[in-house]
């Protein structure tokens, strides 16, 4: 089966454990938001997949071959971070011209075509581009490389709002001609809540849940109303996490939506997908 294949995967430093014998997948073809708050372990398990850093113990399997220093999965991920890992003194056409002979499958005359409609400067040296322009190239590359897997690690840091939604749709169009699996890695859910397929929350370590974005919102509401009314209605249900001002109560619940009591003052309304991971993450499971 094509996928990434997380299986057991452990990482401590010293008396602190990043990933706690965590296992799961990303399926090929679909785009998945990779959710945790800072040091739950994210950025860690993207570095083990990227082969950047290794396990203490569990392996990770692209397509059924082991990742560990193997050059067999070369041309089947890239990963997009903050961290600059260029050669700050080459131009953005040397990198392009060097990233087309070290990667059979990074299509240069898209990377020039990205570019352009960023108004990215190619005679530029990567250092002498602003730190949204360093962002426009990597996210350039990323796409310009036809791998069947594509992490992007906060990819939109630095850019403005006409650059961040030009990348979601150069992104997009180029997903539906060129179908696989993409992952994003962000804080900023809200942008991405209409692109992403599947949620992958990730918790102290631990896979804290795994499960569709059209599951968990249609899942997921809050109720609203006077406290003891809503404290009435939600005794026998699943709540994730509760607001108080004064003398009302806000509770979000995951379950089946269930008609509201005979002329009751109460609301029901919907939960978006970033107040359902800040609730999740504040209880710390479900």
């Amino acid at each position: 089966m094509d996928s990434i294949q997380i299986k057991n995967i452990t990482k401590r430093y010293k008396d602190v454990t990043a990933l706690d014998n965590i296992s799961f997948s990303f399926e090929y073809g679909k785009i998945y938001g990779l959710l945790g708050r800072n040091g739950a372990g994210k950025s860690t398990l993207i570095n083990i997949i990227a082969n950047r850093i290794f396990p203490d113990s569990g392996e990770v399997l692209i397509d059924g071959i082991p990742t560990r220093e193997n050059m067999a999965v070369h041309e089947k991920i890239h990963c997009m971070s903050e961290q600059d890992l260029y050669n700050t003194s080459l131009k953005v056409k040397e990198h392009f011209m060097w990233m087309n002979r070290f990667y059979s499958c990074f299509d240069i005359e898209k990377a020039y075509a990205i570019a352009e409609k960023f108004n990215l400067n190619t005679n530029k040296k990567f250092k002498q581009l602003s730190k949204g322009y360093q962002s426009i190239f990597k996210l350039t590359v990323a796409i310009a490389l036809n791998v069947p897997y594509l992490i992007f690690d906060e990819p939109v840091l630095g850019l403005d709002a006409n650059h961040r939604e030009l990348f979601y749709n150069i992104l997009l169009n180029d997903y539906e001609e060129n179908p696989r699996t993409i992952i994003f890695a962000t804080h900023l859910i809200e942008e991405v809540a209409n692109i992403i397929e599947d949620v992958v929350i990730i918790d102290k370590g631990k896979v804290l849940l795994q499960d569709s974005a059209e599951n968990l919102l249609e899942t997921g509401y809050c109720v609203s109303g006077v406290t003891a009314e809503v404290d009435k209605f939600c005794a026998d249900k699943k709540v994730i996490g509760e607001d108080i001002l004064g003398g009302m109560k806000l509770a979000y619940i995951l379950g089946e939506r269930e008609e509201l009591p005979q002329n009751s003052n109460l609301q029901i309304t919907n939960m978006n997908l970033q107040k359902l991971f800040v609730k999740l993450t504040e209880k710390g499971g479900i």
